[in-house]
């Protein structure tokens, strides 16, 4: 879609429902008049701002018009942002933020430098309280890339939209064409921050799917609709799905809706959202392999945690914790990444995912589906950091590491037999799931095919978990 004058309100009612848009700030100007800005025509200050319903729920929208001064944020522009803001805080409904902005407005100058603040503030305020959606069509450069990383969740038109805080040209050594540092393909393997690119009419879909997914606000005890599946489904060949848990968590979620966050970075850890029973779960997941829509291994990874991984995990356990939706893991992992680069940055980002793991008072289930072990397996949901249930597929394997290189280790310099008959002692008393159960770490194994009734059962019965000391007032005599 071309940035014309209509670009700005055409995306708005590609997002909204049918005639449901009401404007808000439709006769504000600029007020500024240096630089001749006053002989500018600036209608809504390059911005539209309003509300209005997806699917029936009630969202606040920001639309940026670059037909007026290119989109540049000045005085009057943020302060239509952050009323909107305010109003979506008060009301407890999303936030929804189509950019498309050459940056600050050079002539408002100390003006647009305070509105970008405001609009930061606006943010950070309304962080936790209720979900913030931003989409990039054009460009988002400088200071205005803190505002999608400042969402919950973000997007970027492949074609069209730019994200940078330098220009790629701008960075030594480098050229658009020898790395387009600002492109959706690069941000969105690199940045952290962006869910997925895509043509505008992707976008709109995706923000309109992720919202009936989620709660308005943070008040609302998570989200749940009518479930029209059977909770007792069997998901037939589910051991088959063990390498890349997005087709373990779409065949079992209801009606089979996965709806995948943070998708093109660190792809050997998967987020997202499903149902179980109408109700909206998180879902936190290792990967050894991605399959493409064929049923092909497109891509392959170590069975380790990394520091991008467990980032990108923490971040959304966190939004988990703060919107009340329970928190489903799905635990396939051996060790820990082993390159220099993972050196400088695997310890904090362990320790983050750890402490939004065990810090999270919302219903946690962690369901074992290949190999659990070290600590790796005791950071991703197990028994011992808080999950209120652990159950484990038939064949998983639980301990502190591979049999076989446990008794090379214990057993170093000993002959071969030896050697395997120790393996095989050492996996059956240490290794083996069984173990795990007798020692109250693992409250059940499971059959993979019957994963989805199990999950279901399990937040059905945690439906009610409460936080904290229980308030009482009889004392047992």
């Amino acid at each position: 879609m071309s940035n014309s004058t209509n670009s700005a309100r055409q995306r708005i009612s590609g997002l909204l429902d049918q005639q449901s848009f009401m404007e808000i700030g439709a006769l504000v100007t600029a007020r500024n008049t240096d630089f001749d800005l006053s002989q500018s025509e600036t209608p809504s200050d390059g911005v539209i701002t309003g509300y209005g319903l997806i699917d029936g729920n009630l969202v606040y929208v920001y639309s940026q018009d670059a037909s007026v001064l290119n989109g540049t944020i000045g005085e009057m522009h943020s302060k239509k942002i952050a009323a909107i803001y305010e109003m979506a805080v008060k009301m407890g409904a999303p936030v929804i933020g189509l950019i498309d902005c050459a940056g600050m407005r050079l002539q408002e100058s100390v003006d647009a430098l305070n509105g970008f603040g405001e609009i930061y503030a606006a943010q950070a305020k309304a962080s936790g309280v209720v979900p913030q959606i931003c989409a990039v069509f054009g460009s988002c450069g400088g200071g205005l890339a803190v505002v999608p990383a400042l969402s919950d969740f973000a997007f970027v038109e492949k074609e069209h939209g730019r994200v940078f805080v330098n220009s790629p040209n701008a960075i030594k050594g480098n050229h658009v064409s020898k790395c387009d540092t600002a492109s959706a393909e690069y941000q969105g393997s690199n940045n952290g921050y962006i869910d997925g690119t895509g043509t505008t009419e992707e976008i709109l879909a995706a923000i309109r799917e992720l919202v009936c997914l989620l709660p308005g606000n943070n008040a609302e005890c998570g989200r749940e609709d009518e479930c029209t599946d059977d909770l007792n489904r069997v998901c037939e060949n589910l051991s088959g799905c063990r390498e890349d848990a997005r087709l373990t968590l779409t065949h079992i979620s209801d009606s089979n809706v996965f709806i995948e966050t943070k998708k093109n970075y660190a792809r050997n850890m998967v987020t997202g959202f499903i149902k179980l029973n109408g109700r909206t779960i998180g879902a936190v997941a290792n990967a050894s392999a991605v399959y493409d829509e064929n049923g092909e291994k497109a891509e392959s990874f170590d069975k380790a945690l990394t520091a991008r991984g467990c980032n990108k995990a923490a971040e959304f356990i966190s939004f988990c914790d703060a919107f009340d939706i329970p928190v489903l893991s799905l635990t396939n992992v051996e060790g820990f990444a082993a390159t220099e680069c993972s050196e400088k940055n695997l310890a904090k980002a362990m320790a983050r995912m750890t402490a939004a793991f065990a810090g999270a008072t919302v219903p946690k289930v962690n369901i074992i589906i290949g190999n659990a072990y070290g600590s790796a397996y005791v950071m991703m949901n197990s028994k011992s950091i808080g999950a209120d249930l652990v159950y484990a597929w038939e064949g998983s394997k639980v301990g502190m590491m591979d049999a076989g290189l446990a008794a090379k280790i214990m057993y170093d310099g000993k002959p071969a037999d030896v050697i395997a008959e120790k393996k095989k002692a050492y996996e059956e008393l240490q290794s083996s799931v069984e173990t795990a159960a007798r020692r109250g770490q693992v409250d059940l194994i499971i059959a993979p095919d019957d994963t989805r009734k199990y999950a279901a059962a399990a937040f059905e019965m945690l439906y009610t978990k409460g936080t904290g000391e229980p308030v009482r007032k009889h004392v047992a005599k």
